[in-house]
């Protein structure tokens, strides 16, 4: 399967929740179940895609990534919504249904 660019990932209709994290990092492990219960419960209507940082430098870089876990949500190519540090399903859910 081709990889698909930042761009194209951004660029759907459907609210996509970029979640940049590393391995290392222990707030993001905290992160990562919160974010797959989210998507179990909205199923289809969410995207979540994992930036692993050390990985992907000058994305990070580009988008301002200072300290994970940061999270944005995309939608149509545009920015609708990012915080750093760990964010309860409660607060991620308030921000899509704002969308």
């Amino acid at each position: 399967m081709a990889r698909s660019s930042f761009k194209d990932i951004i660029q759907s209709d459907t609210p996509v929740i970029l979640d940049f994290f590393a391995d290392w990092c222990g707030p993001c492990k905290m992160q990562a179940p919160i974010l797959k219960e989210l998507k179990n419960e909205l199923g289809d209507q969410l995207k979540i895609v994992k930036i692993d940082v050390d990985q992907n430098q000058s994305l990070a870089q580009k988008l301002g990534v200072q300290s994970i876990p940061t999270l944005m949500i995309f939608q149509a190519g545009e920015l609708k919504w990012r915080a750093a540090g760990l964010q309860t399903k409660e607060i991620l859910k308030e921000q899509l249904n704002s969308i």
